[in-house]
């Protein structure tokens, strides 16, 4: 009965009164085995309930806190509505991909941390009711486009369809140029695909908005390394007007470390990627094997959200016992409250204030174990984090039989050395003009983590979307 009151006729004391709506999510015990999606998403009843806590502030300064600029509270004001389909419409004047962001943006560091009603109490659950709409128009109504411009006889070609490749493909070919967007594994969906385990966001999420931008006239090339099975110039002879390169950041880190190269010891990259894509947990009717964790021990090295996908994949796949190790303490820890919280609920057990000084193995080349060193912490670093700093003579050992090495990406360098004519800094990224994201190279133009280093999906999908600005205007 309350969620068929409207907006308009509630006070702003009244929404004030109304708590966040929790999320409805799979039993703790139940998801630590299975790969079904842990947050069930809200019900309509809850969803109208959220929305009606919002005050439709005159200035929304939650807007200025997301990349891509959704029209937070206008959607907002239709959910309350009821109107959901117009809620979804109005969200896609901006974002092409709200299923996904409503799973795996960090909300709670953007839009939601500008949000007015979250300075006296808790935010509005802006990123749930994305979620909430995207899924609503998927499964009532199918996923609908805005209709494209006319044909400009233009070509654009993508590099990557990650989430700053996708979203320009979706701005550009609604502006009316053609688009084909090359990716160098067999399915597209870059990080989203291969990098973000199901549990966080189902394939059929990802591969139902690529089926979306398909339906409007984008071309996929799957299988395509652009470097090696074309260069940058091979394209543009071949008559695209312009290039976006969005590869991502996909070259892992390691600790170069003794023992790093023992059977057992995997980067975050390969080990997701044989799990999500290439579907190694269910080897060998897939042809792609993954180490068997079951009843073994597992570790994970690094604090952030990759790191809790390798753990908690990990534990799916049977860990007896799943660890993520990290050299500061929980409050630098940069992975999502949610995801750290979500964690610690399936079991996985954290050493904190411990940093790995080398793996050791047996006869035959196998992990067994890892050397641990503590760690105190000590002034600021450049990243604002306070430094880890080893603690003497405080060696312990821990049993071992898969690590994960999960402490970032840089850049791959194939672009790099195939196409000398685009500038890169020191780090390996792409320079770009921020406004315009135009390379050193004319007519090509780059954005996401290939510019900014690893980020979130929101920050690659807003790059994507500058560029689609800048493309049309160039091709225009």
């Amino acid at each position: 009965k309350e969620t068929q009151i409207t907006m308009n006729e509630l006070s702003k004391k009244d929404r004030m009164k109304i708590p966040r709506q929790p999320m409805p999510e799979q039993d703790s015990k139940k998801r630590a085995s299975n790969f079904k999606e842990v947050n069930l998403g809200f019900t309509e009843e809850l969803a109208r309930l959220e929305a009606q806590r919002c005050l439709q502030c005159p200035k929304p300064v939650c807007i200025s806190g997301c990349p891509v600029g959704v029209k937070i509270n206008e959607f907002i004001k239709l959910v309350s509505d009821g109107d959901y389909s117009g809620a979804a419409a109005k969200i896609k004047e901006d974002n092409m991909l709200p299923a996904v962001c409503g799973r795996v943006c960090p909300q709670e560091e953007q839009c939601e941390a500008e949000c007015v009603v979250g300075k006296k109490g808790e935010p509005i659950g802006i990123g749930r009711l994305e979620r909430f709409v995207a899924d609503y128009e998927r499964e009532h109504a199918g996923l609908r486009t805005a209709s494209p411009a006319p044909k400009s006889g233009k070509k654009a070609a993508i590099i990557g369809s990650g989430p700053a490749g996708l979203s320009c493909a979706g701005d550009l070919i609604q502006m009316g140029h053609d688009v084909t967007v090359f990716e160098a594994l067999h399915e597209p969906g870059g990080v989203l695909i291969y990098g973000i385990p199901e549990f966080r966001l189902p394939k059929e999420i990802v591969k139902a908005e690529i089926e979306a931008l398909k339906n409007l006239g984008v071309e996929f090339r799957t299988n395509s390394v652009i470097g090696f099975t074309d260069t940058i110039d091979e394209l543009m002879q071949d008559g695209y007007d312009a290039v976006f390169i969005a590869v991502g950041a996909g070259l892992p880190y390691f600790m170069n470390i003794e023992g790093e190269n023992l059977n057992g010891v995997y980067s975050a990259n390969e080990f997701l990627t044989r799990v999500n894509l290439m579907k190694a947990y269910k080897f060998p009717e897939y042809d792609t094997p993954v180490f068997n964790v079951r009843d073994k021990n597992v570790a994970v090295f690094g604090g952030g959200n990759t790191a809790m996908d390798a753990v908690r994949t990990s534990k799916r796949l049977g860990a007896k016992s799943a660890y993520i190790i990290y050299r500061r303490s929980d409050v630098e820890m940069p992975a999502r409250k949610e995801e750290i919280h979500h964690a610690k609920e399936e079991g996985i057990e954290f050493l904190y204030l411990s940093n790995p000084v080398r793996f050791f193995g047996d006869e035959n080349g196998w992990l067994k174990g890892v050397e641990l060193m503590k760690m105190e912490l000590g002034e600021p670093d450049a990243s604002g984090r306070r430094r880890p700093v080893p603690v003497i003579n405080s060696e312990f050992t821990l049993d071992i039989d898969m690590a994960v090495i999960a402490i970032g990406n840089g850049s791959n360098p194939i672009i790099q050395k195939t196409t000398p004519d685009i500038q890169f800094n020191k780090r390996g990224n792409i320079s770009v003009d921020e406004e315009t994201m135009t390379t050193s190279k004319k007519g090509v133009f780059a954005g996401g983590d290939i510019v900014t280093g690893g980020a979130t999906v929101i920050l690659a999908m807003g790059a994507g979307r500058k560029a689609a600005k800048a493309i049309n205007e160039y091709l225009s």
